[in-house]
């Protein structure tokens, strides 16, 4: 019977070093992918000492991940443990994994925030839930905590209290993606489309937060069910799967966001205008990229330059369903202008 106990150990270390391989490898190909977009946030940046709120955001996500997986898998694959530097030790992952979802977390709630227009009432709620989840994530992930030593010297930490509460900790974050995703697509859903590359920014984003959602869910599902088991050997095999997953979508949703909204000085886009949509998307956007400052020109049948806020007033016909009646582009550069069938109105779409 212990021979039976002593494999089933054996095995189920073994399929936590094949787990913890494979997250190393999707984290670190992620990493070296997305080295090009981490240097066009430096680049796009005023100064070092001002950076935006989203290239802060992105440094943060990106190298607590790191810290995290770095210190989870060093007390695993490590065979210099003893109890005693194990007992100094087995914490440090359970801190960087929760404050590495606090900033996960926080992503995802300025995001919806932006989506929902900075409505007060929204943000006070998304404020409350982020602060009621994150405090019940740092209580669950740190009682109960005990080191954990194997026979062949890992240092890894487990939930040994008679009432099991790690598990809580996934169950507290589910929760908090299910709700912030439920809010930020009901008012992507809402918004009224009425430009073929607005409805595609809506898309994205849509596809985006429910991707997030989708992907992580799984995660913590699968640590959900390990943390209710009372083997402690095993309750630890899907974390650093979790670590690599919360920074790779955290990052991709930053990416993205940016992705949408980079300026490209090498082509002229085509602006086409109308109402409500441009306010709706640059009120999602503004949380993280400032607005452009000089006004924009278009060229009339003449050639010569027309302001792009005065053309709208004058081509636009007014819709009393229209959200906000005043309207005003402003861009860095001039613009073409291509304009749609009367039939179509068309909104605005600044890159």
């Amino acid at each position: 019977m212990e021979a039976l106990g002593r494999r089933v150990v054996i095995d189920s270390l073994t399929s936590e070093k094949y787990l913890r391989v494979a997250s190393i490898s999707v984290a670190f190909y992620d990493y070296v992918l997305t080295l090009p977009a981490e240097w066009r946030f430096y680049r796009s940046q005023s100064s070092i000492f001002h950076l935006s709120l989203a290239c802060t955001l992105f440094i943060l996500i990106r190298y607590i991940s790191i810290m995290a997986i770095v210190t989870s898998n060093y007390g695993f694959f490590s065979t210099a443990y003893t109890l005693q530097t194990c007992q100094q030790y087995y914490l440090v992952a359970p801190a960087f994994k929760a404050i590495q979802t606090m900033i996960s977390q926080a992503i995802l709630g300025i995001r919806t925030f932006n989506i929902a227009r900075r409505d007060r009432r929204i943000g006070i709620i998304l404020l409350l839930l982020y602060l009621l989840s994150t405090s019940a994530e740092w209580f669950a992930d740190m009682f109960h905590r005990t080191p954990v030593i194997d026979d062949v010297r890992h240092c890894t930490s487990g939930d040994a209290g008679k009432v099991l509460s790690t598990w809580f900790y996934y169950l507290a974050v589910l929760v908090y993606d299910i709700v912030i995703v439920t809010i930020s697509t009901m008012h992507l859903l809402r918004y009224n489309t009425l430009s073929s590359r607005v409805e595609q920014l809506i898309r994205v984003l849509i596809y985006d937060g429910i991707g997030y959602f989708i992907v992580l869910s799984a995660s913590n599902v699968l640590n959900l069910i390990l943390y209710r088991t009372t083997n402690i050997y095993t309750q630890s095999a899907g974390a650093s799967v979790g670590y690599a997953l919360t920074w790779i979508m955290s990052q991709r949703i930053l990416i993205n966001i940016r992705g949408m909204t980079e300026p490209n000085s090498q082509r002229l886009e085509n602006v086409i205008v109308a109402r409500p949509t441009l306010t709706a998307q640059k009120k999602v956007m503004s949380g993280l990229r400032s607005q452009f400052e000089s006004k924009s020109h278009s060229k009339g049948s003449d050639g010569s330059k027309i302001p792009v806020d005065a053309d709208l007033r004058a081509k636009s016909p007014r819709n009393s369903n229209d959200m906000e009646l005043g309207i005003r582009v402003r861009v860095e550069r001039s613009v073409m202008v291509d304009y749609m069938e009367e039939s179509e109105q068309s909104s605005s779409w600044v890159k």
